[in-house]
């Protein structure tokens, strides 16, 4: 497993953020949050939901199904806007600022993740690459109603648009599912600064390529991304999913 963040080429501060965690059973929780907002407002935003979101995990056992996953995302995630919101209301300097985040428990055979925003989360396999997340922008709006392509979406000047984010309302759709793997591969939690610059086709070529470790993939992910521009933070987790070879007796 391996969190990566980088400032990119243009910007001249991270606003990105994020880690994995571990709670009292050895039960990861990976999260990156892009945090939005003028006068460094946005990093306040995406550190204290992570920091939140960290201390919280960290005093917490018995989470190996999806069931309690999803209570404890649905929970702690609506928690955290709320924490935002009010500090955003009390205090002017950060009066509008949000964070996107993506927030996933990786359990035995099942992964369950928490979603606002265009941070992404992709399932690659050897058999299976796709994105799990659905983008909470208003260019995705356009690809569901059929208005416009997926690919007219990838270069839509409007892109980077999204609906929603934790902390600017005092309510907010959070997305919570459970997916399940039975192939050994890898999940990829991501800002858009990876995942505006590099395909998925890419993305899942870097972390199926068995000639790297899984700190060297996470590397070559930003260093493609500040190759083919850089222009905004960049922040990676990358979590390996193995399958347990028992047999049935």
């Amino acid at each position: 497993m391996v969190f990566l963040t980088d400032r990119g080429r243009v910007r001249s501060h991270n606003e990105d953020n994020g880690g994995i965690f571990v709670n009292k059973d050895g039960t990861l929780l990976a999260i990156v949050c892009d945090g939005m907002g003028g006068h460094q407002a946005g990093e306040v935003a995406s550190e204290k939901a992570v920091q939140h979101l960290k201390a919280m995990w960290e005093e917490t056992e018995n989470i190996s199904s999806p069931e309690p996953a999803e209570t404890w995302l649905k929970t702690f995630v609506m928690q955290t806007n709320q924490l935002l919101f009010d500090h955003a209301n009390s205090h002017e300097e950060c009066n509008g600022m949000g964070t996107t985040i993506v927030a996933l428990v990786l359990g035995d055979s099942f992964v369950t993740y928490a979603h606002v925003g265009d941070s992404r989360i992709y399932l690659i396999t050897k058999e299976i690459s796709k994105q799990i997340t659905e983008d909470h922008t208003f260019v995705n709006e356009l690809v569901k109603s059929g208005q416009i392509s997926k690919e007219d979406a990838e270069h839509h000047p409007r892109k980077n648009v999204i609906l929603q984010a934790l902390g600017t309302e005092k309510t907010v759709k959070i997305d919570v599912k459970t997916i399940t793997y039975d192939d050994p591969g890898y999940v990829l939690l991501c800002s858009d600064g990876l995942s505006d610059k590099v395909s998925q086709r890419e993305i899942a070529e870097v972390l199926l390529n068995d000639d790297q470790d899984v700190s060297e993939k996470a590397h070559d992910l930003i260093k493609r991304a500040n190759h083919y521009g850089g222009e905004d933070n960049i922040t990676v987790a990358i979590l390996e999913l193995s399958v347990s070879e028992v047999g049935s007796g």
